[in-house]
């Protein structure tokens, strides 16, 4: 059930975009996951961020489909998988099944992309794409139309509690230009190294969803920092 909430940031070349908070579960205590789950999403988080990883594509190792078919009746947020995998052909529908409600590959590691985003939309599931830091915006020229997300790394994918890419912004915000300026329907997100002294530069640049993990769940009180972020976007 996808929720309309979000926090409302202003955009200097439209009107104020909702933009959504998605706590990332790789930060987050996996001893209490049911408790940090329900932590965040009484807080008010718009979605939940699974990143799965499999010590190739990144040299980390995260979980599979069975712990996302596991948590999935813990919440009604949706899921939205972050595939860091090599070969995610092979393994999409798998995902799909488990309860994910969009499912984002990389650009780096799909050797057809376009076929890869559509094998993605026949399994009834938002598809998206997504950007390594080196990645320049111009691989986007054939394939943007075709997706339904498109997710900017602001940190090299594969471990959390990084410090955020300052070009980041930069680069978010030409992506955002880049989508307004073609009138494709595609959301944008940022993932990496977002906390509360740069979420609003970063709100500023003009995404629909950003990703924060130990921003969140690496605080004290993660419900307190969401709500304090939350305030911080809306003044």
């Amino acid at each position: 059930m996808v929720r309309e909430s979000g926090v409302s940031m202003p955009h200097k070349n439209g009107p104020r975009r909702k933009v959504k908070i998605a706590p990332s579960l790789l930060s987050a205590d996996f001893s209490r996951i049911a408790e940090q789950i329900a932590l965040v999403e009484g807080a008010g988080a718009d979605l939940l961020h699974l990143d799965v990883m499999d010590g190739r594509f990144v040299p980390n190792i995260t979980w599979g489909p069975k712990i996302i078919r596991d948590i999935r009746p813990l919440t009604q947020l949706p899921f939205d998988t972050h595939l860091m995998i090599v070969e995610p052909e092979r393994y999409v529908a798998d995902f799909a099944a488990a309860g994910s409600d969009s499912i984002t590959v990389h650009w780096e590691a799909a050797t057809h992309a376009h076929l890869l985003i559509q094998q993605i939309k026949k399994l009834g599931v938002r598809a998206g794409l997504s950007l390594n830091p080196a990645t320049p915006l111009n691989v986007l020229d054939e394939i943007l139309p075709y997706l339904d997300l498109l997710l900017i790394m602001s940190v090299d994918p594969g471990f959390g509690g990084q410090s955020y890419i300052p070009s980041s912004t930069q680069k978010l915000a030409a992506a955002r230009e880049l989508i307004d300026r073609r009138g494709c329907n595609v959301q944008l997100e940022v993932d990496g190294g977002v906390h509360l002294d740069n979420v609003v530069e970063v709100a500023r640049a003009g995404p629909d969803t950003i990703v924060m993990g130990a921003g969140l769940f690496g605080t004290a009180k993660p419900a307190l920092t969401l709500e304090r972020i939350r305030a911080l976007c809306e003044a």
